[in-house]
């Protein structure tokens, strides 16, 4: 046996600024163990560019005297450090995020064995931080603070990832890029900002984004980005969409035809190409086929290269078929039918302004996301997978998964949910809520993946105030679950969806709170994430149904108790943000101080005007005539001075009289 103690002693190779960070975390890991750090010398000794093992491989032999570890890079060293942690220390992936801290120790026996790690199912593979959700507004420092950046990359080389996005067009002083590239990590490049360029009206506010107009300036920014990256490790993104991620032609709107739109991407591709490789030697290059860019290469417009590695994208819900924008929803395949180099994009979050998850995990099962990500690799889109995470914290158990998919390949779910429920609860039962969750999820349309996440709650909500003080007919926004609909419809359309949702959300809520008192460990994690996902699921359900059936007494004339029940709903909604600051606790203070996404408290905002809105045409100009008709005996109104002997009763106050007079005491 070799016996690790507070005595062992490690020899790294060189201190690239990868290695120093590992250094750092492995020095930090044991003297969380052994409460003291570890020394210099040879008793574990790491070596690198050992050129018999694969691209990032590192082989790892223990006898009675000495760990030898032989690493094929700097990525080989990375992983080896980590595995050493995991499987030797105890350290897990996701201790960060999961509140789970190593056991101490005063020494860790191995057994004599060699391990050699074997090679990963997908080479470049990581994720794309989107829209920094919570990440934002967690520190006070914009864009989010080195330690931010820090703990989300180790995540990420925990799980044997090796690429990422750090983020969605930040300021360009941030230093983001510059920590990831530290770390050892491949940088690549959101869609939108090809090369890594600044967005080109970011930098020529006052110019057309157009590259007929042009040119040179589209090329200053390619060759700007070229030339600070240069000698990075970078998988190049060539492309051409237009600002704000939206499809070139809304800038440019001359190009009406598939053929025109199909030129112009490629000659821009064909471009950015000659000036990378003026700068790079045998560039790794790849062009993402999203949304209407899928649609071009499926119809024969658009010619690519066999090098280039071509991205699909699932369609936001994790279903491999081209996104809904709108109404527009081909529901196209979106896998690979030729040779060549394929890889993926793909979100267990999204943002549409529709149904999708930010706060919550996505709607669709473990199954489901395995056997999408399973055809992929079968069609052969394995060569590269960008998983949209967006932020850590809510979606460790999806994380879990795809990072084993990235690996490995192959996951039995049964094993691998069983294992999830065991390691950060300790108790296989647990993994039924999370079973029951996906159940509970609403279901707003006839495909599979049609399962609606947080968003739909609290954006549906605003929508339909919206439409509702504007005395619209109909919610263009709600008719990708409604189809052509009135308001009314489609408000009782999201009230029947809210009514089965509250009913199973209320059942998990009651499960998981039994379930939390059993646990013999995990129970501040499970409260975070699976128990605070489903009674956000649950609050905003009800605030939506109420929301809906106060449109319901509005359409028949009924101010008073559509007032009350908007007041329902706004409070609906704000045991939501109750919710958010509960989860705010220690190291999460201010964590979800920036939901600036899915927007509770705007959608509070948004439903307190509406009631207020209800008040003005209704109760108005005194402000009196409810209390008046509602609430004062029959025998007095017609006596009763208005305004002389009580004053206007607040919102709130109103509400409460309303309540003991119209619906005996009972918020209906």
């Amino acid at each position: 046996m070799f016996k690790i103690t507070k005595d062992t002693t490690f020899s790294f190779p060189p201190l690239t600024d990868a290695v120093r960070h590992v250094y750092d975390i492995f020095m930090r890991d044991f003297t969380k163990v052994f409460s003291e750090g570890f020394k210099e010398g040879n008793d574990v000794e790491i070596v690198t560019d050992c050129h018999e093992l694969e691209n990032e491989q590192f082989s790892l032999t223990v006898t009675d005297e000495k760990i030898s570890v032989r690493c094929a890079d700097e990525l080989g060293v990375i992983y080896a450090v980590l595995y050493m942690s995991r499987e030797f220390l105890g350290v897990d992936d996701f201790w960060y995020w999961t509140e789970k801290e190593p056991m101490k120790r005063s020494m860790v026996a191995l057994a004599s064995r060699e391990y050699t790690s074997p090679i990963k199912k997908v080479r470049y593979r990581g994720w794309f931080v989107n829209d920094e959700v919570c990440l934002i507004g967690w520190s006070d420092e914009y864009p989010p603070s080195r330690k931010v950046w820090e703990i989300v990359f180790e995540t990420l080389l925990r799980l044997g990832g090796n690429m990422v996005i750090p983020g969605t067009d930040l300021p360009r002083s941030g230093k983001h890029f510059d920590i990831a590239s530290e770390m050892g990590l491949y940088i690549t490049h959101h869609h939108a900002e090809p090369l890594g360029a600044e967005m080109f009206l970011r930098a020529y506010p006052d110019k057309d984004a157009s590259y007929d107009k042009h040119p040179d300036l589209f090329e200053k920014l390619w060759m700007e980005a070229i030339e600070k990256n240069k000698n990075k490790k970078i998988v190049w993104t060539l492309g051409f969409r237009g600002q704000g991620d939206a499809p070139f032609w809304h800038n440019d709107p001359k190009y009406t035809t598939p053929e025109s739109r199909a030129a112009v991407i490629m000659k821009v591709i064909d471009r950015q190409y000659e000036l990378i490789c003026e700068k790079v030697k045998d560039p790794v290059c790849a062009v993402y086929l999203y949304g209407e860019i899928t649609e071009l290469y499926e119809g024969g417009y658009l010619k690519l290269p066999k090098k280039f590695i071509k991205i699909w994208s699932d369609n936001g819900y994790g279903k491999m078929v081209v996104r809904r924008r709108g109404l527009h929803n081909p529901r196209t395949p979106a896998l690979p039918k030729e040779d060549g180099s394929h890889g993926l994009y793909y979100h267990i979050t999204f943002h549409d302004l529709q149904a999708s998850s930010h706060l919550t995990l996505l709607g669709n099962t473990i199954e489901f996301v395995n056997s999408e990500l399973d055809a992929s690799f079968k069609a052969g889109a394995d060569e590269y997978l960008l998983l949209n995470c967006g932020n850590i914290r809510p979606h460790v158990y999806m994380l879990s998964l795809v990072a084993q998919k990235w690996n490995n390949g192959d996951v039995d779910t049964d094993r691998f949910k069983n294992n999830f429920a065991k390691k950060y609860f300790g108790d296989s039962d647990a993994i039924e809520c999370y079973d029951d969750y996906f159940k509970a999820c609403i279901k707003y349309g006839e495909n599979e993946d049609d399962k609606a996440g947080d968003e739909i709650y609290y954006h549906t909500a605003r929508r339909i105030c919206v439409d509702w003080t504007k005395g619209s007919e109909s919610s263009e926004g709600l008719k990708f679950a409604t189809g052509e609909a009135t308001l009314l419809e489609q408000t009782k359309f999201f009230a029947e969806k809210c009514r089965k949702a509250m009913n199973d959300f209320a059942a998990l809520v009651k499960k998981c709170e039994a379930v939390k008192k059993e646990l013999t460990q995990g129970q501040v994690f499970f409260e975070d994430n699976i128990l605070f996902q489903s009674r956000l699921h649950l609050s905003g359900a009800r605030g939506l149904y109420a929301l809906c059936r106060a449109y319901e007494y509005f359409e028949n004339g009924d101010m008073p108790r559509c007032f009350t029940i908007l007041t329902g709903a706004m409070e609906e909604f704000e045991e939501g943000i109750k919710l958010l600051e509960a989860g705010e606790h220690d190291k999460w203070k201010n964590f979800y101080s920036c939901d600036y996404l899915t927007n509770v408290r705007v959608t509070v905002y948004a439903v307190d005007s509406m009631r207020r809105y209800i008040r003005m045409i209704s109760d108005g100009p005194d402000f009196f005539a409810w209390y008046k008709n509602c609430c004062i005996p029959e025998t007095e109104r017609k006596i009763y001075l208005e305004n002389t002997q009580r004053r206007t009763l607040s919102d709130d106050e109103l509400t409460d009289e309303l309540k003991k007079n119209l619906w005996s005491g009972r918020n209906k």
